[in-house]
């Protein structure tokens, strides 16, 4: 039987060194282009690596693991196709971890880098707490946040513009004629739910109407609790006549629940929510939403953490995203509007 194929045979057919093919062949960095020629020889001679050793010898698994609060919210799993075939085309698996929210499993996540299960993580944290940065600050492992972390906070980072889609939202709102506009969010000790309800604020002030806090409603980012907190603000508030929801989920919970009022969307209470999910477009009516690039941020940071596995020694670095106001039937009108600067 002849022999099979060697990192010799390999390096002959890439055009590259045999010591460019045992740093890719071992999981070490190495330039894109060089991994790229090597991969494709190996595949092509049948070369079948022996990801044990491969491990062993390099302390690199070819894993990446990504945490996320639901498995089943549409914003994350448009995360998900993202992220998943630019790890793959890297030679990487992915691991999920549905935390919840909850900070203590997401803590755990961050500890458990320490046993070299995965190579990197992307996590997507809804409460940012002091042990979150000082688990952060002394990560055994590449981390990239989806979402707003302080300043100096030593990973990679990939944010929404959140503040903007709050403003672009609004001024849609107030050009329809709407001037009883109230905010169903999420918790306020969460980052999108601060950043939502401070956002709601200030665009009513730089439209000239005046802040109700009547108007507000406090909930949590899913659909059954959309539907009691505009249940509750509408008992409350007779005369609403739109809705700024802080996440699609909230906002089709306010559908179903104005249905059943018997109040026309939106003829009566125009709706708009938040994440642009695939769920905006098949709801009925259709619903006006504010994109804040969930694909987007979950390709950005896995590129950003190949880019860190690479690379390792380089600054974090920081990308927004910013949103798009996509106009549908819930408000009126179709079309879509700008995106933010």
């Amino acid at each position: 039987m002849g022999q099979g194929p060697t990192i010799n045979t390999i390096a002959a057919r890439a055009g590259v060194s045999i010591a460019s093919v045992s740093r890719v062949l071992n999981g070490l960095p190495t330039r894109q282009e060089t991994e790229r020629k090597v991969m494709a020889a190996a595949e092509e001679l049948g070369y079948v690596r022996n990801a044990v050793a491969r491990s062993l010898k390099s302390r690199r698994t070819h894993q990446v693991a990504f945490a996320m609060a639901d498995v089943g919210n549409p914003a994350y799993l448009a995360m998900l196709r993202e992220i998943q075939p630019v790890l793959k085309a890297a030679g990487y698996r992915l691991v999920l971890h549905s935390t919840d929210a909850v900070v203590a499993d997401e803590i755990d996540v961050l500890h458990s880098l320490g046993e070299h299960y995965v190579d990197g993580l992307i996590m997507v944290p809804l409460r940012v707490t002091g042990t979150h940065l000082e688990m952060l600050a002394a990560a055994r492992a590449p981390v990239v946040i989806i979402g707003s972390v302080p300043e100096g906070t030593p990973v990679d980072n990939v944010r929404a513009d959140s503040r903007t889609g709050v403003r672009l939202a609004l001024d849609h709102l107030h050009a329809l004629g709407r001037r009883r506009i109230g905010l169903v969010n999420g918790p306020l000790d969460t980052v999108p739910g601060a950043a939502r309800g401070a956002a709601y604020r200030e665009a009513l002030g730089a439209l000239g109407l005046p802040y109700d806090e009547e108007l507000v409603e406090i909930g949590d980012f899913y659909r059954e609790e959309g539907r009691r907190a505009v249940a509750t603000l509408l008992d409350r508030v007779a005369d609403i006549d739109a809705l700024m929801c802080a996440n699609d989920l909230i906002a089709l919970g306010a559908l179903d629940v104005l249905r059943a009022a018997g109040r026309r969307v939106p003829q009566d209470v125009a709706v708009v929510g938040m994440d642009d999910t695939d769920l905006a477009a098949a709801s009925w009516p259709s619903l006006t939403s504010v994109s804040l690039g969930s694909a987007e941020r979950g390709r950005a940071a896995a590129e950003l953490l190949l880019d860190r596995l690479r690379h390792g020694d380089r600054e974090p670095r920081l990308v927004t995203v910013p949103p798009r106001l996509v106009v549908r039937a819930s408000t009126g009108r179709t079309g879509a509007k700008g995106s933010a600067p």
